[in-house]
């Protein structure tokens, strides 16, 4: 029997706590070893989840990332906090298999440095994109494969946070005027919904894209955006597919996806209730109902013909002749995220979330900041 592939964390926060060992912990193939925590166990009462040291006593407690590196059996490091290009590179030459929070890196160059640094020594370099897992993407990718929608000209993809601009708790963290790289929501949501938009169609041949600052005391003139919306244009194609981030959208259920092919029609609102039930409460993800929506939720799918009648119950609209059905959404499924991971580090299976493609989501941004700045549309370039 193999033995378990031994990970290391570095910190103990949101991260660690909700997004990664939720999907950590039910896998045989994974074992949790050891923490970085820069608090002292005595300071657990002050700390947000506690202390590593009382929730997972059998692992072992550093206070800084140069400890966990050093510590020889360590194999994968997940990193949870900021930093993100310092402390994955002192990981790979430390010889470490790397899974880093999403974003990438502030820069395309900075993510193109990380990239060559992990095949030089011969070492696992993943983006936590777990939102390829969520339920709707899940879905859509189903309907996509099954020609269900026919050829797509049309995509919308949306993730929209369930506050407005006189509620701005959630985006303080940008509170002043100027821009940094890696500052706004499109360094945030949008990594993941760039990423879709890659993962399902490729690299854009253009961007255009529209920055804007709703959030109470920024002011119209902040630099610092917290809502935003891109069109990304494909070469050969009348493709269109547009990314959107809107602080001040108040749906009860926010849209996610409007997709619109020569064949048919899938919109989604609502999200995945994977996050919201390990916000609830943190821990193990082995309940095989985590990641199933609630029925009320389900896309509605119409199409010009009908599909399969046992995946998706569809009624004739008479006036229209279209077929009208709420779609089965397929369970979101986070924990194939880091079942992937232990195939590629173990040589069964190709990574699945290749570097390369967080990589170009960064440079996406890239070139989105300068069709904002020059009010035009941006070709692709690999560089500037």
């Amino acid at each position: 029997m193999t033995a378990p592939i031994k990970v290391g964390f570095v910190g103990f926060g949101l991260s660690t706590n909700v997004f990664h060992l939720p999907w950590i912990l039910p896998n045989k193939d994974l074992e949790v070893y050891a923490f970085v925590q820069r608090a002292p166990p005595s300071a657990a009462a002050t700390q947000r989840f506690g202390h590593c040291t009382d929730k997972f006593p059998q692992a072992k407690h550093y206070q800084s990332a140069d400890a966990l590196f050093a510590d020889a059996a360590v194999e994968l490091v997940v990193i949870g906090t900021a930093d993100h290009f310092a402390l994955v590179t002192q990981a790979l030459k430390a010889g470490k298999h790397v899974v880093v929070e999403k974003p990438f890196t502030p820069t395309s160059a900075e993510a193109d440095a990380l990239i060559a640094l992990a095949k030089k020594q011969g070492r696992l370099l993943a983006v936590f994109q777990n939102r390829r897992h969520d339920s709707y993407f899940r879905t859509l990718q189903q309907l996509l494969a099954a020609k269900a929608l026919g050829d797509v000209k049309e995509a919308e993809i949306h993730f929209d946070p369930p506050r407005n601009a006189s509620d701005p708790k959630w985006s303080r963290r940008w509170p002043g005027q100027a821009y940094t790289p890696g500052d706004g929501t499109i360094f945030d949501l949008g990594a993941h919904t760039i990423d879709q938009a890659l993962t399902l169609f490729g690299k854009p041949a253009a961007v255009t894209a529209f920055f804007r600052s709703h959030r109470s005391g920024a002011g119209h003139g902040s630099d610092t955006h917290d809502s935003f919306t891109l069109v990304l244009e494909y070469a050969g194609s009348d493709l269109l597919v547009y990314v959107k981030t809107s602080i001040v959208s108040i749906l009860a259920d926010q849209l996610r996806l409007a997709v619109r092919g020569t064949a048919g029609s899938y919109v989604k609102y609502g999200t995945c209730p994977q996050e919201n039930r390990a916000l609830a409460a943190p821990g193990v993800a082995a309940d095989d109902t985590y990641g199933v929506e609630d029925p009320r939720l389900w896309g509605t799918l119409t199409t010009t013909a009908p599909v399969d009648a046992a995946a998706c119950p569809q009624t004739r609209d008479e006036a229209t002749g279209y077929y009208v059905g709420q779609y089965p959404a397929l369970p979101g499924d986070y924990c194939a995220y880091y079942r992937n991971i232990v195939e590629a580090i173990r040589g069964t299976a190709p990574l699945a979330v290749d570097p390369q493609t967080s990589r170009d989501g960064i440079r996406v941004i890239e070139l989105a900041r300068k069709s904002h700045e020059t009010r035009a549309t941006v070709p692709w370039s690999e560089s500037d």
